[in-house]
């Protein structure tokens, strides 16, 4: 049984029992938020290694890191880095999403490794080394099979991309940004027929639900620039994602939904009431969004910025963004930099929204602030190394900073 059957069948899984430590609710609440669709708990059979998390309403807001290979840069060590900073800083999962090198290795070196879910967009590896003419439907389910057996918790399929959206791309200033719905647009167009992956939906599903893997049906057509935010095409597609999550859920197979991208602040509440709307209040996970388009190597900002706000009216799911956003392959200190702006933006979410015991963690570093606790101060901080590294830098050994001296206005 899945974790969303047993839930039907009121049934608390040894999962659910330790997701729902360190949550707002207890595991009989957390079942009950399961059975509802409204909450999903990503936990692959044969991911061993695993410390479940849940994803959803009345729960903590989580955050997802991006890591993997591209075709100019394959390092397993270097993605492994990734993978231990992501964890410490505060990553709730991770995505693999590798195109370079051995694919396959990276990804079972990820999963033997990771307690944090793990994700993957299996059509990627369909891609990988062939014409785009000469990948078979075939093809894509293997590769959706192969993530599935090796492990995966979750994987995004891009299944809203369909014939009929093509017509609206062509109106967009950024057009496809999404490289999953970019090749499933082009397949779509060389090989003239409907995408396999909405046209034999109810496969994709019996796969899944084979090894309890969530769904995560990708916006394979967010916008990509400002300009295109809450357009027909975007609309077109959700529509049919909020159509295919009421079809995997009846199947009893766990599902969440990707959204957008970049997106302007006024038009995100609108996005987010949106989606819960016409899918049925499945978890909403979020890539951004994104608020400006012109803050190259500071988009883990502009990210952070939407993403408190996304979190705030209804998202649950937050996909970070790095510095190297839309220029690089990340380094190992972007990843971090990544987490914690997302990490931050979660928090201030959660606290925001008046989640049970969340500003706790805010009251008890204001009261060593107030005393003046630096030991206190650093542990309770994000990031410990960076906030010693100023104190440090102060080169001072009374109590106060240097910001006031003697001034302190504490002291």
């Amino acid at each position: 049984m899945t974790q969303l059957e047993s839930a039907r069948a009121r049934k608390v899984t040894p999962e659910m029992k330790q997701a729902a430590k360190g949550e707002p609710v207890d595991a009989k609440a957390l079942r009950k938020l399961i059975a509802s669709g409204r909450v999903v708990l990503p936990a692959n059979i044969r991911h061993k290694s695993l410390k479940p998390i849940a994803i959803g309403q009345n729960l903590k807001i989580k955050i997802n890191a991006n890591i993997g290979t591209s075709p100019l840069k394959a390092s397993l060590s270097e993605e492994m880095k990734k993978l231990c900073v992501a964890e410490k800083f505060g990553a709730d999962t991770v995505m693999d999403l590798s195109i370079g090198g051995n694919i396959d290795k990276m990804r079972k070196e990820i999963l033997k490794k990771s307690k944090l879910p793990v994700g993957t967009v299996p059509v990627y590896q369909a891609f990988v080394g062939k014409e785009i003419s000469d990948v078979s439907e075939d093809d894509l389910f293997k590769a959706i099979q192969k993530h599935c057996n090796d492990g995966v918790d979750f994987v995004t399929v891009h299944c809203g991309v369909t014939k009929k959206v093509a017509p609206l791309v062509e109106k967009r200033l950024a057009g496809v940004v999404s490289r999953g719905g970019s090749l499933l647009l082009r397949w779509i167009s060389e090989h003239g027929a409907e995408n396999p992956l909405f046209k034999n939906f109810d496969y994709v599903l019996e796969m899944a639900k084979e090894l309890d893997v969530t769904i995560s049906l990708g916006d394979g057509l967010r916008p990509g620039s400002l300009k295109d935010a809450t357009d027909k095409a975007q609309l077109h597609e959700l529509r049919e994602l909020g159509k295919l999550s009421k079809r995997a859920k009846a199947a009893g197979v766990q599902v969440m939904v990707e959204g957008p991208g970049h997106v302007p602040l006024n038009q995100i509440e609108k996005n987010i009431k949106l989606q819960k709307k016409i899918c049925g209040h499945a978890p909403f996970y979020v890539l951004g969004p994104l608020v400006t388009d012109v803050a190259p190597g500071y988009d883990h900002i502009t990210s952070a910025i939407g993403g408190t706000l996304a979190a705030y009216y209804g998202a649950d799911f937050l996909c970070y963004v790095t510095p190297s956003e839309h220029l690089s392959l990340p380094n190992v200190e972007d990843v971090k930099e990544g987490v914690i702006a997302s990490k931050i933006a979660a928090h201030a979410a959660d606290v925001a929204r008046g989640l049970k015991g969340a500003r706790d963690w805010d009251d008890k570093m204001s009261l060593y602030r107030r005393k003046l606790n630096w030991d206190k101060m650093f542990e309770l901080a994000i990031d410990k190394e960076k906030a010693k590294a100023y104190r440090k830098r102060s080169k001072i050994k009374s109590d106060e900073c240097t910001m006031c001296g003697e001034f302190c206005a504490l002291k």
